[in-house]
């Protein structure tokens, strides 16, 4: 799977559980905690969602502001979980 079929995935299951983010029109570098997108509630429903669709385990450590700042974050995030856990595959070329 490459980055921007997971950020597409990402963006497809935000703009269809939050309505917000259906009325901005939001991109991939948009603010979704700031912009009031995503609540806690909405993260912890995302992090459902990530583990499911990208079979990683988000930790407690892992819930910080920073890897849900936007879609471009939680893009990097995953790609971080997968690589940190797969011993040694990379995201490199776009390639998660």
């Amino acid at each position: 799977m490459n980055k921007e079929d997971t950020s597409e995935k990402i963006k497809n299951y935000i703009l269809e559980k939050f309505p917000l983010a259906r009325k901005r029109a939001i991109g991939n570098e948009d603010p979704l905690l700031e912009g009031g997108v995503l609540d806690s509630m909405g993260v912890l429903e995302l992090v459902e969602f990530i583990e499911i669709e990208f079979q990683i385990t988000v930790s407690d450590e892992d819930l910080l502001p920073e890897n849900f700042q936007s879609i471009g974050r939680i893009v990097s995030f995953i790609c971080h979980k997968i690589t940190s856990g797969a011993g040694g595959l990379e995201c490199r070329g776009g390639l998660l």
